[in-house]
């Protein structure tokens, strides 16, 4: 049986968020089980969230959208900014169907197109989360290396005495 709204109590204008392995896809709730969302142009290969430079902006039954994956309301950003009215939400997004926009994992995405939508601002909190721990690990490793070439040059110096 295919999944229901009812399981979650979407309301139109409700940001859903699925779950898809490292890559969380985003889509917004217009009512009667649709979903608009932002599709790589080149849908079907693999990893094309990586490497599509376009995406096209799709209506679809939310089953189709979620698949086997889990998914759920998540309006992550309503103690940040006020929502755009639910009307105006669901109506921007359905004028928008089909029109084709810049798609990068990292600069506008699934998510940066759902919140600019509900917001009116851009923004993707698995990116931000992605640079923080990228900039930890690079950090991480910078440090490994300083600390490496301090003990070297430390036991040459020993070394040498």
């Amino acid at each position: 049986m295919a999944p229901t709204l009812f399981d979650i109590d979407a309301k139109p204008g409700d940001l859903i968020e699925i779950f898809g392995g490292i890559y969380h896809h985003w889509a917004v709730f217009i009512g009667g089980n649709e979903v608009v969302h932002l599709t790589p142009t080149n849908l079907g290969e693999r990893f094309t969230f990586l490497d599509s430079s376009t995406a096209t902006v799709r209506r679809q039954k939310i089953w189709v959208v979620v698949g086997s994956n889990r998914f759920t309301v998540n309006n992550l950003l309503d103690d940040d900014y006020q929502p755009r009215d639910p009307g105006t939400i669901v109506s921007d997004a359905v004028k928008m169907v089909g029109e084709e926009h810049p798609y990068n994992i990292a600069t506008y995405n699934s998510e940066h197109f759902v919140t600019e939508l509900r917001y009116g601002k851009p923004e993707s909190r698995q990116v931000q989360t992605a640079a923080v721990i990228g900039g930890v690990a690079a950090a991480g490793v910078a440090v490994a290396v300083v600390g490496a070439t301090l003990f070297s040059a430390l036991s040459k110096n020993k070394n040498k005495k």
